[in-house]
């Protein structure tokens, strides 16, 4: 079985095993849209991309469809990867900004500005209603049709499928089906209504340090307070002088 490092840590798992699913045992949280357990993996929308390998060999690759190997190293939240995610939720809140699930990832990440002219498509091709047509309702009444900008989910020569059940799983898992909480007109392309607070980890180190110990270990995002004492208290206490009324 491959033993690979996670953010420093050990994990060995059975082969086969995706660093996704290596991550999640150990409780390492990375993002994901196209992924759902129970489908194969597709690695379409890229939010899980990781940093593999070290020096000036690392590379990113997406978590769910990346083997764990022997020796591997990885790194979940490192500056590149980081960045990286924020460029991908632009991508999608571009294409979709309606979209109640792009827009809670945009909260998650902190990302507060779209630099990308909006498309408003109904589609942003993640495949999740396609594998579960396939996989889970074995209908495989959709699929992706034509290549490039043209490509998109159509049922065969865009006729009603006589496999179709109209069973409601592909709206199920559509990440775009479900609205925004501002309507189908809302006023910026970016809610930021339930933004969070980001980790200051990355302002000065490479990746996020809130794994390796209790909030604030780090320094950067909470310090200990630190008491300012007058000058004449300082180096402890100190005898009245003769002089003094106290004396």
């Amino acid at each position: 079985m491959p033993t690979l490092r996670i953010d420093g840590l050990d994990v060995t798992v059975e082969p086969g095993t995706s660093i996704l699913e290596a991550a999640r045992f150990l409780g390492l949280e990375i993002p994901t849209l196209c992924h759902m357990e129970g489908l194969s993996p597709y690695g379409g929308c890229r939010l899980c991309v990781v940093e593999i390998g070290k020096g000036e060999k690392a590379r990113l690759a997406t978590s769910c469809t990346y083997p764990a190997e022997e020796g591997l190293a990885v790194r979940t939240n490192s500056k590149r990867a980081i960045a990286t995610r924020k460029m991908l939720v632009e991508l999608l809140l571009s294409i979709a900004p309606s979209s109640k699930t792009i827009q809670d990832l945009a909260a998650r990440m902190n990302v507060q500005k779209v630099r990308f002219k909006p498309r408003n498509e109904e589609c942003i091709l993640c495949g999740l209603c396609v594998r579960m047509c396939a996989e889970q309702m074995d209908a495989r009444a959709i699929d992706f049709v034509n290549r490039g900008y043209q490509r998109k989910i159509a049922t065969p020569f865009n006729k009603k499928s006589e496999t179709c059940r109209t069973c409601g799983g592909c709206m199920y898992v559509c990440p775009v089906c479900m609205l925004r909480c501002q309507g189908p007109k809302p006023p910026t392309d970016v809610c930021g209504s339930c933004l969070n607070l980001e980790p200051t980890c990355l302002e000065q180190y490479d990746d996020y340090m809130c794994y390796l110990g209790p909030t604030g270990s780090c320094g950067t995002c909470v310090q200990e307070k630190k008491i300012r004492r007058p000058p004449q208290f300082r180096g402890g206490f100190r005898p009245a002088k003769r002089d003094s009324p106290f004396h």
